[in-house]
């Protein structure tokens, strides 16, 4: 089977020929967008050959400063794809298909709501914790302007998610944040986040794309994305960051194809012998069992990890 085969195979949880792979990382900041990031996408492909290739998003929700009000999320804007980060993570799409191995099975990266809404802040040099903090405090003062900026993002990254299947994405991997326990209730992730998340993966299914659901953070209730499974066709979680486990998720996402098994940021991914690794597979892969599977981490890899590491997995998923 060809890489893009299996994977599609994967996803509908038919027999495969080899358990296929997907991981990703953030790239140095000097190849994180431009030609520059397509060449180090194509260098991670090559050296790790992975059967996703996972293409980053870097070109996010731009800065807004002086938000202290409810009020003030007005300052952002409406997204169209006329928008210049738009345009740059069309064209870097564009570029890596053009590039990288036709057999392999594509996913473009879309930031939900959670992320999506804390970006303007965080590159204003605000923390994700205190970004989200900031917006939730503002949605419990005065909901409405917040949820009105929410719609405004929501339309623009349904409006990604066709656009990266009309440039040849086989899928995306839609990042799911927004599950601390901690930070909100279920009841205010229900109202003010779940809705948004909903309507993005949905605009991916409608515009006939694999919708691949991320889901991280620390503390995470697993039980609010219980009814993202009908929009989902593979789930990925961060199984020792919530924590969940693979059992877990057999449980709360039933017949959806699982993607992960390592940890990313620890563990034998990053400093086992080959033989530990090896072993790791083999037994994540006998828990979820072998159709319905893809191999990958919790999320993305360090920057600095060696690729010999990531291809050492890859090998290991494909001797099995």
């Amino acid at each position: 089977m060809k890489k893009r085969e299996r994977v599609i195979g994967a996803i509908k949880r038919e027999p495969v020929d080899k358990i296929p792979s997907g991981f990703s990382l953030h790239f140095p900041a000097g190849e994180a967008k431009g030609e520059k990031a397509v060449d180090a996408h194509i260098r991670f492909f090559e050296e790790t050959d992975t059967d996703i290739i996972k293409i980053m998003n870097e070109n996010l929700v731009p800065r807004v400063s002086g938000v202290k009000e409810p009020e003030d999320f007005d300052k952002i804007p409406e997204i169209s794809m006329e928008d210049e980060f738009m345009k740059a993570q069309v064209e870097l799409t564009r570029e890596i298909l053009k590039r990288c191995d036709p057999d392999s099975f594509s996913l473009g990266t879309l930031h939900g709501i959670v992320a999506s809404s804390v970006h303007p802040f965080e590159a204003d040099g605000i923390e994700y914790l205190d970004a989200r903090k900031l917006v939730l405090a503002s949605l419990r003062k005065n909901e409405k302007p917040v949820l009105a900026a929410f719609d405004r993002i929501t339309e623009g990254m349904c409006r990604l998610a066709k656009t990266y299947v009309e440039l040849g994405v086989d899928g995306i991997y839609y990042a799911a944040l927004g599950g601390e326990a901690d930070l909100l209730t279920d009841e205010e992730h229900e109202q003010w986040f779940k809705p948004y998340d909903l309507k993005i993966m949905r605009a991916i299914k409608d515009a006939g794309g694999y919708c691949f659901l991320h889901i991280c953070k620390d503390g995470l209730n697993m039980e609010r994305y219980r009814d993202y499974a009908s929009l989902a066709d593979v789930v990925n979680w961060g199984v020792y960051e919530a924590p969940f486990s693979l059992e877990d998720g057999k449980k709360l996402f039933p017949g959806k194809t699982i993607m992960g098994g390592l940890k990313n940021r620890s563990g034998v991914l990053i400093d086992g012998t080959r033989g530990e690794l090896s072993a790791a597979v083999k037994e994540a892969s006998e828990i979820v069992g072998r159709t319905g599977f893809i191999l990958g981490a919790d999320c993305t890899l360090p920057t600095e990890i060696p690729y010999e590491r990531v291809r050492m997995a890859v090998d290991a998923a494909r001797e099995l």
